[in-house]
């Protein structure tokens, strides 16, 4: 015989609904399941889905905000163990402690895309973690002024002018 002519396989699929003939009735439904209505229980599962994956997604951004929270306390144990000498570890420290929070605040809108919905509020969890990083920022420029960097007297914008005196002693037994 030749290839592709003689016995030919005929395939069929029967395309009718199972669930009139007698032999679907014979099998009991399984606990829990009812044939009746199934687009009301779609409808309302759809429902119920959106709203529990809109209440995910809001939690998530709480939780996203707060995560700078988490970076203040860590960066505030560090800076306090770095101490108040200016040397690489402590500069570094301080530097890394600004550095972070820009960073963050640049980036807000890509934080915050993955929860973006009509239904989600987002506003407050973005001012929240604004508020954290600016916080942090604070905690930085703090650290910059307890190491002596910024120049806050008149004396380190003009060289002829003396500088502050920073140490005073007081206290002993006077010799008069």
């Amino acid at each position: 015989m030749e290839k592709g002519k003689g016995l030919a396989r005929r395939w069929a699929v029967e395309l009718h609904d199972a669930s009139s003939s007698s032999a679907s009735h014979a099998v009991p439904d399984p606990p829990g399941f009812t044939r009746s209505a199934p687009d009301a229980d779609d409808a309302g599962g759809a429902r119920q889905r959106k709203d529990s994956e809109t209440a995910w997604k809001a939690q998530k951004a709480w939780e996203v905000a707060q995560a700078p929270f988490k970076n203040l306390m860590m960066m505030g144990f560090m800076m306090w163990m770095a101490g108040s000498t200016v040397h690489l570890f402590s500069i570094g420290i301080t530097f890394s402690a600004l550095w972070q929070p820009i960073s963050a605040l640049r980036s807000v809108g890509k934080v915050f895309e993955p929860f973006k919905d009509p239904r989600v509020d987002t506003i407050a969890p973005k001012l929240l973690f604004i508020a954290l990083n600016l916080a942090a920022m604070g905690l930085g420029v703090w650290k910059l002024n307890t190491l002596g960097l910024l120049p806050t007297n008149p004396s380190d914008w003009v060289s002829s002018l003396a500088p502050a005196r920073v140490e005073y002693a007081g206290g002993g037994i006077p010799l008069i």
